[in-house]
Order: structure tokens, then sequence, then C-alpha cells
């Protein structure tokens, strides 16, 4: 079966997820800047009871003053953050996470229009950790 190509709106997630299984997230209908990540960060921030590590690749929202100005407020909440190198995206378990929801989780009939993509996706990520789950032993 093939699917017809068209262009639609972006659908964009943005998650920070542990080892086990465990996974705090937002879908955006926008492309990801410094300001919806240093948001979605903070609300982490609200989220965490101990002190947590966030692994993050070096994208340029990721390197942002915007984003390097927010760090020294993040550690003093108790979330500090961690630079993997250059190219080495796997060192980072979320992008496990995306590898699995696009080529293993998401069946064929999510990629048949926005919407079906949406909603699949969405009940994939609310999923996680009951139905889909990652072996990281």
């Amino acid at each position: 079966m093939l699917l017809p190509s068209s262009r639609s709106k972006a659908l964009n997630v943005i998650g920070a997820m542990n080892r086990k299984n465990e996974i705090f997230y937002e879908v955006h209908e926008t492309t990801i800047n410094s300001d919806i990540l240093i948001s979605f960060i903070d609300k982490l921030c609200n989220q965490i009871t101990k002190k947590t590590i966030l692994v993050l690749d070096n994208a340029p929202i990721h390197r942002s003053k915007k984003f390097k100005a927010k760090i020294e407020e993040w550690n003093a909440l108790d979330l500090y953050i961690y630079f993997i190198p250059p190219y080495s995206p796997e060192l980072n378990i979320i992008e496990i996470l995306w590898k699995h929801i696009k080529y293993f989780w998401l069946e064929f009939k999510a990629y048949e229009s926005y919407n079906s993509l949406k909603k699949c996706l969405l009940e994939t990520l609310g999923a996680f950790g009951l139905e889909h789950t990652i072996n990281f032993a």
C-alpha cells in the first residue's frame, strides 16, 4: 500500500525519560525553539523530587543564550544539565524511545493523515511504561 505524499503541520515531541520507562513529555504543532524548551524544563523542575541529571545533545536550542542563562536557576532546583559529546546520540536514552516509536510501535495506519498520526502518537506515548517498554538491562 502506498500513501500519498502531502504537506502537513509540524508535529514535534519534547520529552525526558528515565530507565524505569517513565516519561514526561509535550507534543507541539510547531517547531521546538529555546522558549518552548525552557518552558518544558521549568515544568520538569516542578515534577522532580530528587537530584536529577538531564542529558542533552548539542542541538542549537540547547546552546542558545536564553537556555544557558537558565542553567544556574535549574541547578538551584536540583536539575543539572549534562551535554553528551557531539555526534553521539546513542548516549542519550530518549533517542532509543524515539526510534521504537517511529519504527516499531506506530502502525502503518498512523501515517494515513496528520490527525491519525497525532492520535496514534499520543496513544503510543500514553502507553509508554505500560504496553510499550524498553529493556535497558
